[in-house]
C-alpha cells in the first residue's frame, strides 16, 4: 500500500512539475536591465567563450531578470554609485539547456546546480555580479569569476585587506535589498524570492526578437 502511494506521488510529482515549468514559459516576466538602466555595466561571460566551458553558450548577449528582481537591483546600483561605485553584471537569466551543459563539464553543486532541480539562474532571479569603480573598471576581489576553489568562498579569510573590504561593501549593498550571497561564491547572489519563479528553458534570442515586437507595437 505503502509503495503504491509513492509512485502515484511520485507520478504526480513529475506530471505537475513539467506543467509549472510549461506554465512559466508561457509569459517569463522578464526585463532587459540595459533598459532599466544603461550605467549597469553588462559582461555576460557564457554570452562569450570567456568562461570555464571555452564556449559560448549563450544565443545572445541579453541580461534579463524577473521584473522584481530587477528593480531591487537596480537600487543596488544606485546606492553604490553614491559610493561612487557600480556593479558590473556577469550572468542573470540562464536557460535550463545550458544549465545541462555546465553540469556534464562540472557535475559539483558546490558550484553548478544540478539541472533535475534547475539553478535560481533558470529562473531568473539569481545574479553574479561584482564591483565596479566610475570608469567601469573592476575593483579587487578575493578572486577571479567563476574560481571554483575555496577561495572564491563568501566567508573565506585570507585574503587582501582590499578584496576583503570589496567584497563586504558589494555584500552588503547587496542584502540591503533583499539579496542572499552564498557560501561558495562571493559573486552570487539570490533575490529573496526565488521558489515563487518557475525554471525556464527560453534562449536569449527568443528575448531580443520579442523586445522588437514590443518596440513595434
Amino acid at each position: 500500500m505503502r509503495s503504491r502511494f509513492f509512485m502515484l506521488y511520485l507520478v504526480f510529482f513529475i506530471t505537475f512539475g513539467w506543467l509549472s515549468v510549461a506554465a512559466a514559459n508561457d509569459d517569463p516576466d522578464l526585463v532587459d536591465m540595459s533598459q532599466l538602466d544603461s550605467t549597469i555595466v553588462i559582461d555576460l561571460r557564457y554570452a562569450t567563450a570567456d568562461n570555464f566551458l571555452g564556449d559560448t553558450l549563450y544565443s545572445a548577449n541579453i541580461c534579463l531578470l524577473r521584473r522584481s528582481v530587477a528593480e531591487r537591483l537596480v537600487k543596488v546600483h544606485r546606492d553604490l554609485q553614491k559610493m561612487g561605485l557600480g556593479l558590473k553584471i556577469w550572468d542573470a537569466y540562464r536557460p535550463l539547456s545550458v544549465q545541462k551543459k555546465m553540469w556534464e563539464k562540472l557535475p559539483d553543486s558546490r558550484y553548478v546546480a544540478n539541472p533535475d532541480k534547475g539553478s535560481n539562474h533558470n529562473r531568473g532571479a539569481a545574479v553574479d555580479v561584482t564591483l565596479v569603480d566610475k570608469s567601469g573598471n573592476e575593483l579587487e576581489m578575493p578572486t577571479v569569476f567563476d574560481d571554483f576553489s575555496e577561495k572564491a568562498g563568501s566567508h573565506y579569510p585570507d585574503v587582501s585587506e582590499a578584496a576583503n573590504k570589496n567584497r563586504s561593501i558589494l555584500h552588503e549593498a547587496m542584502k540591503r535589498h533583499g539579496f542572499q550571497p552564498i557560501n561558495s561564491e562571493w559573486w552570487h547572489f539570490n533575490d529573496k524570492d526565488i521558489y515563487q519563479y518557475d525554471v525556464l528553458d527560453f534562449p536569449l534570442d527568443y528575448f531580443l526578437n520579442k523586445n522588437h515586437e514590443d518596440r513595434l507595437k
